[in-house]
């Protein structure tokens, strides 16, 4: 038998007024023309994570499972679901009570089986998609319908659809790291086709690479660069050639061998939490980063500064955009997720770890999909 999973008996509700300081959630934010779309993506997510070794495996003895979770992000898509139908349906309804921590025990959410789970999570996450989809162009009047939780707490079709969100999408921020491993395991049956796909540099690229060349060359250096998330290679074979000397670096296993096979020296690091050496003189994050949950990201960001000396600088490309997505195109056929930043976002998290931004600027890759591309420059410690 497990061991008993503390109860959550806080009121979750004040993140309907303020952002979610652990999975970055703003409500205030969503459209809601937005909402069956996003549940569905992460419904995938969910597919995908459970087929990871070790998701019926609890961290510690208080802390659900992947597999757990999976079996309550499915159970809340069908009780929303219901709730929302009553609300459509009736005014003013008062919720049946539904305990998540007893359902949890009662079903033996930690024996389900993960082949099971999947396929009925999908499901459920469909079915109150294409409902929070027919409401798309309701009038006002519809959103504003009201309904009472057992506890006397007070929703709206449009408080509970982003109530509801946030619930599921917190969740997926305490299962991120087995999304990383889904990334990694996706390059590591791809390494070979996305190598020879992406084996020539863009302009785009051409042209930040240079200029990355150039600042660390220019800050009187010895020119020792940590790549992360060095691919097939292309990138640090140009840094090279424009005079710098690069240590060779992929969270994918796949990636490393390969660069091993072709004679270079390559390491796997996780910068997340991995010893990433150091001191260096710049850091090159060409379209790696983006697999970093967005919660993570200025933890890595502050840890790379800290591998770097002061006045080193830092070459970095993300996608622009909103959220997190999973991605089945591309020339990685199997699933990855990808994290979306803007502008004001992304300089705020580069200052608060350390860097001063020089130059960002927006470009346009495969698929017009819009990037951002930045060179910064760490600060005196």
């Amino acid at each position: 038998m497990a061991a008993e999973i503390v109860p959550d008996t806080k009121d979750w509700t004040w993140v309907l007024r303020e952002p979610c300081p652990e999975c970055g959630f703003v409500a205030a934010d969503l459209d809601r023309d937005r909402i069956g779309a996003l549940l569905r993506d992460d419904a995938v997510g969910w597919s995908v994570v459970l087929a990871q070794p070790g998701a019926t495996e609890r961290p510690d003895p208080q802390t659900w499972s992947p597999l757990e979770y999976a079996c309550h992000v499915r159970d809340v898509h069908r009780v929303f679901g219901e709730r929302l139908d009553l609300m459509l349906e009736q005014d003013e309804p008062t919720f049946a009570n539904w305990d998540q921590d007893e359902t949890a025990v009662a079903e033996r959410y930690d024996l389900q089986d993960p082949a099971d789970v999947a396929p009925a999570l999908v499901a459920a996450a469909e079915a109150v998609a294409r409902r929070y989809d027919a409401l798309c162009d309701a009038p006002e009047a519809t959103w504003a319908r009201r309904g009472l939780r057992s506890n006397g707490s007070e929703f709206t079709v449009d408080t509970i659809a982003r109530y509801h969100l946030h619930d599921v999408l917190h969740h997926r921020h305490d299962v991120r790291a087995f999304a990383a491993r889904a990334t990694a395991a996706a390059y590591d049956g791809g390494a070979e086709a996305f190598s020879a796909a992406v084996a020539e540099l863009t302009d785009e690229v051409r042209e930040s690479l240079d200029a990355f060349a150039a600042a660390v060359q220019g800050a009187g250096a010895g020119g020792a660069v940590l790549e992360v998330g060095s691919g097939g290679g292309r990138d640090a074979a140009a840094l090279e050639e424009r005079g710098l000397t690069v240590r060779r670096t992929d969270v994918s296993r796949g990636f490393v061998d390969r660069l091993r096979a072709l004679g270079h020296e390559a390491d796997v690091l996780d910068p997340l939490g991995d010893d990433l050496g150091g001191p260096y003189d710049g850091v090159w994050a060409n379209a790696s980063l983006l697999h970093v949950a967005r919660a993570d990201l200025p933890t890595v960001l502050a840890r790379l500064a800290s591998a770097t000396r002061a006045g080193g600088v830092l070459g970095l490309s993300l996608k622009e955009g909103d959220g997190e997505a999973w991605s089945t195109h591309g020339h990685v056929p199997a699933p990855r997720r990808f994290t979306y930043w803007r502008e004001g976002p992304l300089r705020a998290a580069l200052e608060g770890a350390g860097w001063r931004v020089d130059h960002l600027a927006r470009r346009t890759g495969g698929g017009e999909q819009a990037w951002l591309a930045v060179r910064a420059v760490r600060g005196a410690t």
